[in-house]
């Protein structure tokens, strides 16, 4: 059906695409006919965008003042209509709040799931669960609330262990006042709403008001309540310079979007919440963030300070313009990070990244890194082997060298092999490299040869490699060899092949593959490498003595310290070791002097 798309106006407003009278897709835009237009050019869009090209059937425009207030409308229809093709973040869940039931005499303090604030007694909502029972612990540490039910309160006849521990002033026993702990609801309710050094400094005006009143019994319970504040600060806090802040970060690799949320009040990590996207949405980064703010802020309570971004917007003035419209507050929003927020940060960046390794399976990941490393090289293959070489020796001494392989299934780890190296060659990189390979390449009828052969080396082990395939085989494979980066450091590394140095990506899939294939290569070399070296240094000249067991022989090398110190010991200080007789120590003696 073709789309009269003249009467779309050029202003601010949000667009429905219906698809057989349901709508699929909301979208926001400054100017309504140039971003409505642009589904329909001529030019190929990414997958999501041709489907709606093609599905669209009827459009339905609305116009606003700014654009601020199109995002704010089109999140809003967004998570009531749930189109299609609004994929990012559908969520319909409930939320866990702090609840408070004030309808109580004395009023118990408890976990509520909601999808918002259904009354002022609701506080949050908070990330996660683990949050909401944390808090509900720190404040029945200060304000010792009840958390019993009220059947259960009922029946008390004595208190409970809660009051043993001092988490509950035990108001089903009489042993608090009413009016004492109605005080203490709304001081904790105060907690909740707001800073934790501001309640600090409100509790000890209020402990000094009553000192100076000569209600000395009730200062000194705010004086504990206050010790019990800085205790759960020194327990819990990772940053006391943190006072409300969240942080959001998004990362992609593997064809995914990894999203980590991080709130932080008072120093402490409040909770976390993640998500996993497919495609890579950091392509439209103004739409994922504020995608993900308007979804997870409900209201004011939950806004905190300041928000760190950990990729900058195009329009972060939309974003702020926005959130002020919606909640009345104005919101620092902000991407730079500092020496205090730097450790939060980069712990959001692991755990958003784990949010995709959680959901891709270990095939998956190697397959995606095969595609990418097809892509660099520009080859037409469907999938790849790789096999990685590697020589280890320790001072020219013990080599062997390692041989790894890996498919689009990850390690093949029945095709690993060790190769001993001739004491000739031992400590010569080049002629190691050159004897592995031609024993390699001459099994190669029992084991296929891989598609590419990666070298630990610079250019000369890349030369000796394809100078030893080009002499015994017509067809070789692909020869690569990786080169160490300054000081070691793996950003710093290249891959090089017979045409020079490769222009891959180095946070690519494919390079980090390589990487790996080197890393467990060298792995494999260099534990071969030590065991061979441990079993060499096992033996020794007491193997030759009589009626020295290997009990007794480790006895002797744990005092001794060396073979040396054994050969200039007398008879009476080789006696003093467990279990040699003096018998055995004029054995040893008459052994070492002859």
């Amino acid at each position: 059906m073709s789309l009269d798309l003249k009467q779309v106006p050029n202003t601010p407003g949000i667009y429905k695409f219906f698809s057989k009278n349901k709508i699929i897709y909301i979208g926001k835009a400054k100017n309504l006919k140039k971003r409505v237009s642009s589904y329909f050019g001529k030019s190929f869009k990414d997958r999501k965008t041709q489907q709606i090209k093609i599905l669209t059937d009827q459009i339905e425009t609305f116009s606003t003042t700014t654009e601020a207030e199109a995002l704010l409308l089109e999140q809003s229809l967004i998570k009531e209509n749930l189109p299609r093709f609004n994929i990012l973040l559908r969520d319909d869940k409930s939320y866990p709040y702090v609840h408070f039931s004030m309808e109580h005499k004395y009023p118990s303090i408890s976990m509520k799931r909601s999808k918002h604030a259904i009354s002022k007694n609701f506080f949050g909502p908070f990330i996660s669960v683990q949050a909401v029972k944390l808090t509900i612990k720190d404040l029945q540490k200060i304000y010792q609330i009840r958390n019993c039910s009220d059947t259960t309160f009922s029946k008390r006849s004595r208190p409970c262990i809660e009051h043993q521990m001092q988490r509950c002033s035990a108001p089903c026993v009489n042993l608090i006042s009413e009016i004492s702990y109605q005080s203490d609801i709304v001081s904790s309710q105060h907690y909740l709403s707001s800073s934790g050094k501001k309640t600090k400094s409100l509790m000890t005006s209020q402990m000094h008001k009553l000192a100076e009143q000569q209600e000395f019994e009730k200062a000194n319970d705010i004086k504990k309540r206050i010790r019990s504040l800085d205790l759960l600060y020194q327990e819990q806090s990772i940053n006391n310079s943190l006072i409300s802040i969240d942080f959001f970060t998004c990362v992609t690799k593997l064809d995914r979007t990894g999203i980590c949320i991080l709130s932080v009040r008072d120093g402490k990590i409040r909770g976390t919440k993640t998500h996993c996207l497919k495609g890579n949405q950091l392509q439209d980064i103004d739409s994922l963030f504020q995608s993900l703010i308007f979804s997870f802020y409900q209201n004011s309570f939950s806004l905190p300070k300041k928000i760190i971004l950990n990729i900058k917007p195009n329009n972060l003035v939309l974003i702020k313009e926005a959130v002020r419209l919606k909640f009345g507050k104005q919101i620092f929003i902000s991407t730079s990070v500092n020496l205090n927020t730097r450790k939060i940060a980069k712990l959001g960046k692991l755990n958003a990244n784990q949010a995709i390794d959680n959901k891709v399976n270990h095939s998956t990941k190697y397959s995606f890194a095969i595609k990418d490393l097809i892509s660099s090289l520009g080859i037409a293959r469907q999938n790849l082997t790789i096999e990685g070489f590697d020589v280890s020796h320790h001072s020219g001494q013990n080599a062997v060298a390692s041989s790894v392989r890996f498919s689009s299934n990850g390690p093949e780890k029945t095709k690993y092999r060790l190769y001993n190296i001739p004491k000739e060659l031992s400590g010569n990189d080049i002629g190691s490299i050159k004897h592995v390979l031609e024993r390699r390449i001459n099994k190669a009828n029992v084991t296929p040869l891989p598609d590419i052969v990666l070298i630990d080396g610079g250019k000369l082990q890349l030369e000796a490699a394809l100078n030893t395939f080009c002499m015994m085989l017509k067809k070789t494979p692909i020869i690569l060899s990786i080169v160490k980066g300054s000081k070691r450091v793996r950003s710093t590394e290249t891959i090089i092949s017979k045409d020079g140095i490769l222009e891959i990506l180095k946070d690519s899939p494919g390079f980090v593959l390589l990487q790996q294939v080197r890393d467990e290569s060298h792995r494999f070399a260099i534990t071969s490498n030590r065991k061979k070296k441990n079993k060499s240094i096992k033996k020794s000249s007491l193997d030759n003595i009589k009626g020295l067991g290997p009990k007794k022989k480790k006895d002797l090398m744990n005092h001794f310290k060396s073979i040396q110190l054994i050969k200039a010991a007398s008879i009476d200080n080789l006696c003093k070791v467990s279990g040699i007789s003096i018998k055995l120590a004029e054995e040893i003696n008459t052994f070492y002097r002859s």
